[in-house]
């Protein structure tokens, strides 16, 4: 078994990390904890010190040939297998500790288990083949990337590690086995974070980074060097220290049973956990346990207020909620004088013609912009003097990015259309032997067979298939072609969502753009944990721009959306051929896609593109771009309240059959609401 493990690099030879080694061998002593989730960058030693803590720690009795490592000395906790092996007695052995990988890709046959097909066509009988958690009983489960994993397969794990076993109901067999693992995930923040009931079930969570002294780095170099030229001498080098660390965790073992604590820190735990405002009770166990095990580590008997914070600080930084609700923004600065104040009232009234020559852009500095002075393009003359140019400058205002927000889970509709790709938003059939087994279908040759289904269609005929079977066919099954049947898949793929905002001198009124940007980017980050594909493309000054070409990057988003200028004519036309351009080259790349295309205006159009009056020019193109029922269309109308209303976005939205909503009944997290229903 020893050779086994001859090429894990030792536990003790990793530099730093000191709080993952730490929350590992606090596992190691009391799996109850409940795992640790490790964030932090790639490279640093995360899935080699869970590999090292299972190489040195001490061999484990199974029952032997039981594919669920079974313990001989607890009886109840015994496989159906075990229990039912009759009168005869079970046979030991002893093995070491199994570190089990689940791959991202993993389906829930893999995870869980399903039929043994061979033995099934041989014998007629069904008998279960194990999954991934019953190898991991009594060892760790480690799951890199944790926060990509599918929710159906992270939904399995969740029960299996709640509750201590695995129970299967599917495909005609009933099953249940023990599967108590030590649940070890990675994940880096940047790539999203994992589901709250998920996040909550690690009991401790550490941050890593990498090694930032010099020596420290170049120890580390020389370690490596080492133990690639050399792994067996290597190891003799720090058998010691492992030996050492071995009988430690073996000796806490022993102590944790009889660890104290008392009703004063029992208070202070409590305290801790509400004064952090944690959801629900598990915090408080866990740091009950954690600081129990960090005790029996230190070996001593009783737990003191320093193991309890430092326990704390494994167990509540994924559990903390913010108390305070968010700060407003600070009340707008008074204008300068009574003229510009006047000047401020007179721009907010509503505008007297859809197709005046110019949108007035807002004289109002508010105090989240700043404002440039452009002369507009074409309406200004060299020749003309300093003081009459100044009176013919337009005025136009980088608005500030509003406050963001967590999107809520989008639940889109589904579909019978088989996509490919990858993402964690809408739920599609796909045609890949991935994601979860839904139903069955007659076999188009995928070789994605559904067994259960399968020999239903099978057993009616079997009678009369083996009177008319031949004498050398000796076969238990007469299974045929029509028979077979293979599964139906869904898995979660991610979406492509554009925006087209209106970037004119109207959007400026109210700091209205800043609650348009807030909402842009808030999308944008979800986006970006589900996988989503995002554009914008702005209209202004006599021409539409792609501000964000598709991407998932949110540095790039950020900061195109802070650069963002409001100001200028309004050519709704040039907006709406550019933003269809670019969703219909989306759908020439993958026709199976269903984008959304959001328009944030109101309505309003004072510049065409050919001779056609510039309202009736864009109605005339909506309506073209209406026929295109894979894309979904949503008008978001951001024309003011006010006795008089031109309601021309309305207009808009029926011409593109697209669904409307007034800009006021909505703030931002009404805007992305509309967009997760509509995806």
């Amino acid at each position: 078994m020893k050779n086994q493990f001859k090429n894990i690099y030792p536990f003790s030879a990793i530099i730093g990390q000191d709080q993952m080694k730490l929350a590992l061998i606090l596992n190691a002593i009391d799996p109850g904890i409940g795992g640790v989730l490790i964030r932090g960058e790639k490279g640093t030693a995360k899935s080699t010190a869970v590999r090292g803590l299972a190489a040195l720690l001490p061999e484990i009795s199974v029952v032997a040939g039981c594919p669920y490592s079974c313990s001989p000395e607890h009886p109840a906790g015994l496989c159906e297998t075990c229990r039912d092996n009759g009168t005869e007695p079970l046979v030991f052995a002893v093995r070491k500790v199994k570190v089990v990988d689940l791959p991202l890709n993993a389906t829930e046959d893999m995870v869980l288990g399903g039929i043994d097909f061979g033995f099934a066509v041989k014998s007629g009988f069904r008998r279960f083949h194990p999954g991934l958690l019953a190898e991991a009983n009594k060892g760790f489960l480690y799951i890199d990337e944790v926060n990509l994993l599918d929710d159906h397969i992270v939904d399995v794990i969740l029960d299996s590690s709640g509750s201590g076993e695995s129970i299967i109901e599917r495909e005609g067999i009933s099953f249940r086995h023990p599967a108590r693992f030590i649940l070890v995930g990675t994940m880096n923040p940047e790539e999203g974070d994992l589901r709250p009931q998920f996040l909550d079930r690690f009991g401790l969570c550490v941050q890593v980074t990498g090694e930032t002294d010099h020596e420290g780095r170049i120890e580390l170099m020389k370690r490596r060097e080492d133990f690639d030229n050399n792994p067996e001498a290597f190891r003799k080098r720090f058998e010691k220290q492992e030996k050492n660390l071995a009988d430690q965790i073996v000796r806490s073992q022993e102590l944790l049973a009889g660890i104290k604590l008392t009703e004063k820190i029992r208070t202070f735990i409590t305290e801790l956990c509400l004064e952090n405002n944690v959801a629900g009770h598990r915090a408080d166990i866990v740091i009950e346990r954690t600081a129990a095990a960090l005790t029996a580590f230190k070996e001593r008997t009783e737990v003191n207020i320093d193991d309890v914070n430092r326990a704390a600080a494994l167990v509540l930084p994924h559990r903390r909620r913010d108390t305070m609700p968010p700060q407003p923004p600070p009340p707008p600065e008074k204008p300068e004088d009574d003229s510009r104040e006047e000047d401020e009232n007179k721009e907010e009234q509503p505008d007297e013609k859809p197709d005046e020559k110019e949108d007035q852009a807002p004289d109002q500095k508010d105090q989240s912009a700043k404002e440039i002075e452009e002369p507009h393009p074409g309406e200004l003359k060299e020749e003309e003097p300093e003081q009459k140019r100044d009176t013919k400058s337009t005025r136009e205002q980088i608005f500030e990015i509003g406050e963001t927000f967590k999107v809520r889970k989008i639940a889109p509709e589904k579909d019978r259309v088989l996509r490919r790709g990858s993402g964690r938003r809408s739920r599609t059939r796909t045609a890949q032997k991935q994601g979860r087994y839904v139903k069955s279908a007659l076999s188009k040759g995928r070789g994605d067979i559904a067994l259960d289904a399968t020999l239903r269609a099978a057993a009616p005929y079997q009678l009369q298939r083996r009177l008319d079977a031949d004498d050398h066919d000796n076969l238990t099954l007469f299974i045929k072609e029509e028979d077979i049947r293979e599964k139906v898949r869904e898995k979660r793929v991610g979406n492509f969502i554009l925006f087209l905002v209106d970037a004119s001198g109207s959007m400026g009124a109210r700091a209205r753009m800043v609650a348009s940007k807030g909402a842009v980017l808030s999308l944008l980050l979800d986006a970006y944990q589900k996988r989503d594909r995002v554009a914008m493309v702005t209209f202004r000054r006599g021409e539409a721009t792609v501000n964000l070409p598709p991407t998932t990057s949110i540095e790039l988003a950020a900061k195109l959306l802070g650069e963002l200028p409001v100001g200028g004519r309004t050519p709704l036309s040039a907006g709406l051929i550019k933003g269809f351009d670019l969703t219909r080259i989306h759908l020439l790349k993958d026709p199976s896609a269903r984008p959304i295309f959001i328009i944030i205006t109101d309505g309003k159009a004072n510049e065409a593109i050919g001779e056609s009056k510039p309202i009736d020019e864009a109605f005339s193109f909506a309506q073209k771009m209406g026929a295109e029922d894979r894309i979904k269309y949503i008008v978001v109308d951001t024309e003011q309240l006010g006795i008089i209303r031109f309601g021309l976005a309305e207009k808009l939205a029926s011409a593109l059959c697209a669904d409307y909503f007034k800009i006021e009944d909505l703030k931002a997290n009404e805007l992305i609401d509309i967009t997760r229903r509509n995806i």
